[in-house]
């Protein structure tokens, strides 16, 4: 048995799969966000640890005595501040933090080769500019910092007490040269970083550490178990939906979204703002169109009408297309925008609007937000034809199929789909721990639903999309002159 760990925004997922790929178990525990002011988004080093040893001690004690191999995924971006002690010196500042963008100006001024350097150009939500920002705002915590690490290797440093980390998460830090594998000396020279303070850089494939004594009796497994590296969140998912060789993608669904196509060569585009980025194993690259906001407005409505997401999907699919239009930009966006300023709104409304009525203008909005990114993709010369899906919005078949109408593409849901990245890092410890081959390791699952394109919708919805992206030109003109 293999246990992968999953780091997400709002909760740790964690999976154990058989030697063939069966996944067995799945455990969840959740945890909060903190906004101490606008645009900031902060979590606890604690709490994700608590979470993740709660997570894993759900499972039933005689499988955790079977499993032989551990896997990490996590959020991606994250700055965790660690002193000489690696205790964290603050709590950690998420990939959707937005207060850092005078500092991605300053980089992209110092260099202005950085997207060539880095894959993608400098945003707020990235590592390496929130270290600038905290050097200006936090003097005395930046004056402390020994080591820095992403969400996911903070879990790997309690489990085996190695400071290590692969090159997809390293890729999502604007410290990573995508062309050498290596750290950039000149990109920490210009972000107020030491190079000392970043992590050790191996593959998603190889081990990082392995299990400490005193970790193991917590957590009622065996001591000395192989702790893979890892992956970013973005390609475990992808080793979790077999997308690990030339051509292959997917869409991801959770709180962020992601078009992700794997590509074998290093194919930057920075004009287009989508991430060329190295993959967790050897030879590989992704570009992939990042979405700040993914499947999380679904939710966020939801919430703000204190009912049931099923329910108002439901209601949304009985409901009449209209004219009602949303803008899904509740935290900002990256592709093909990269404003995290920007924000979400309703066009349309009246006396007769239904809570249905609002569900379907979100599920659209998050469907056209992915013909954007599309169309970023085939700006940087990719091009898809089938997708598979992953994340919690695969289980909306209205998001589904409006995404694959409004792409003309074909869309596949699999078993598990709601917990790629977790079945990746499973994966990704069995591949390390047994030696296995990638490709035998990370199949495509078998596809329960496909989700053809409707060409009857096609009319209505690019109709739809052309007044959508009329909206966001009209807003970023109001708000121009709101400030």
């Amino acid at each position: 048995m293999y246990l992968g760990i999953d780091l997400g925004t709002s909760a740790v997922k964690t999976c154990i799969i058989a030697p063939e790929g069966t996944v067995v178990a799945t455990t969840e525990r959740a945890y909060p966000l903190q906004h101490p002011f606008e645009g900031a988004s902060e979590q606890s080093c604690e709490d994700w640890w608590q979470a993740t040893c709660a997570a894993i001690g759900a499972h039933d004690p005689a499988m955790r005595r079977l499993i032989r191999g551990i896997g990490l995924s996590g959020q991606m971006h994250g700055a965790v501040l660690l002193d000489h002690h690696n205790r964290p010196l603050r709590p950690a500042i998420l990939w959707n933090d937005s207060r850092a963008e005078a500092e991605c100006t300053q980089l992209l001024s110092d260099e202005p080769s950085v997207g060539e350097i880095t894959g993608v150009w400098p945003m707020a939500g990235f590592t390496a500019p929130k270290i600038l920002w905290l050097s200006r705002h936090e003097p005395r915590i930046h004056a402390r910092i020994a080591h820095i690490l992403l969400p996911k290797d903070f879990i790997g440093l309690q489990l085996h007490g190695e400071r290590v980390t692969d090159p997809s998460d390293a890729a999502g830090t604007s410290w990573f040269d995508q062309r050498t594998g290596s750290w950039s000396q000149r990109m920490c020279e210009i972000s107020a970083t030491s190079p000392e303070w970043l992590p050790q850089i191996r593959f998603g494939t190889e081990i990082a550490g392995y299990l400490l004594p005193e970790v193991a009796e917590l957590l009622g497994l065996d001591a000395g178990l192989p702790v893979s590296t890892g992956a970013g969140d973005a390609a475990a998912g992808a080793v979790g939906i077999g997308a690990v060789e030339q051509g292959d993608g997917f869409i991801s669904l959770g709180t962020s979204g992601q078009l992700f196509v794997t590509q074998d060569q290093y194919r930057p585009n920075v004009e287009s703002r989508i991430h060329a980025y190295a993959h967790t194993h050897a030879g590989y690259w992704f570009n992939m169109a990042a979405m700040l906001n993914g499947a999380r407005p679904m939710a966020w409505l939801a919430e703000l009408l204190d009912r049931p997401i099923v329910d108002l999907l439901e209601e949304a699919a009985a409901s009449d297309p209209d004219n009602l239009l949303f803008l899904p930009y509740l935290s900002g966006e990256r592709t093909p925008h990269g404003d995290t300023t920007l924000r979400a709104g309703f066009y349309g409304l009246s006396e007769t609007t239904s809570h249905g009525s609002l569900m379907r203008a979100v599920t659209e909005a998050i469907a056209f937000s992915f013909a954007d990114a599309a169309g970023a993709l085939e700006q940087a010369g990719t091009s898809v034809e089938t997708l598979l899906a992953i994340g919690g919005g695969t289980r909306s078949d209205l998001l589904m199929q409006t995404i694959a109408d409004i792409l003309n593409c074909q869309i596949g849901r699999s078993d598990g789909s709601d917990i790629g990245p977790a079945l990746g890092a499973a994966r990704l410890a069995q591949i390390a721990s047994e030696a296995c081959p990638m490709k035998e390791v990370a199949r495509k699952p078998i596809t329960r639903a496909w989700f053809e394109p409707q060409v009857s919708a096609m009319p209505r919805l690019s109709r739809k999309l052309a007044a959508y992206r009329a909206f966001y030109l009209g807003v970023r003109e109001a708000r121009s002159l709101l400030e």
